[in-house]
């Protein structure tokens, strides 16, 4: 990946260590930040790049708080 502003399917799976149907499906389900262009998505890095930053920090979150939302289930 040459650092390019926008990736196709293909390189978001190599880029973040997923298959390839995984990517559609997180797109398609609106999960992962992508527009599509014809019948194929796109992605553009910094969106995926802020999307990981948010999902890290989700959690880390959930990790500091060690309560129980329902009894018996920690989140």
């Amino acid at each position: 990946m040459a650092d390019r502003e926008i990736l196709e399917a293909k390189e978001v799976a190599d880029y973040l260590h997923l298959h390839i149907f995984t990517v559609h499906k997180l797109a398609r389900e609106g999960r992962l930040p992508a527009f599509k262009i014809g019948h194929g998505w796109r992605f553009r890095k910094a969106a995926l790049d802020e999307w990981i930053r948010l999902k890290e920090g989700s959690i880390k979150n959930r990790a500091a708080r060690k309560t129980p939302l329902k009894k018996g289930v920690f989140y």
